[in-house]
């Protein structure tokens, strides 16, 4: 009989993948985000080991939503004070903040476990696509 193997987290090697969120839907790129961020798409997949790859998204402003939810979405919030009840319409947050649209989406999409904190800090999402980090993060990946 053969063994499961489980791979540890000293045996994890991180690659890096590039993504244009440009006419993009945003729970469908969410979903597929996540499932990078965790391993998923790895042949060696295991729950318990932080083994998914680092993800640059860039172009964050220009995603897509499907029907009315430009107008009717809203993102709300709680500072945990008296009278701390916050709520952002899409159209305020993709003016102010376009980078935590997608930020929140991914979130939303990960398990609330103790490695939640940990795959987040391996997303990074730039406004536009002018940023040098993306050129820098582009020639490490043609190597």
């Amino acid at each position: 009989m053969t063994k499961t193997y489980h791979r540890r987290k000293e045996e994890v090697s991180r690659s890096w993948h590039i993504i244009d969120a440009e006419g993009k839907v945003l729970g469908r790129l969410a979903t597929y985000i996540a499932r990078l961020l965790m391993g998923k798409n790895k042949v060696d997949y295991s729950p318990h080991v932080d083994a998914g790859d680092n993800v640059l998204v860039f172009n964050c402003e220009k995603v897509v939503l499907t029907g009315n939810k430009v107008k009717d979405k809203v993102y709300r919030g709680h500072s945990g004070y008296p009278g701390g009840f916050k709520e952002v319409s899409f159209e305020k947050m993709l003016k102010e903040h376009p980078e935590r649209i997608i930020e929140k989406a991914v979130s939303g999409m990960l398990p609330d476990n103790r490695l939640k904190d940990k795959r987040m800090k391996r997303l990074k999402v730039i406004k536009g696509d002018s940023d040098p980090f993306i050129n820098k993060i582009k020639s490490l990946t043609k190597k």
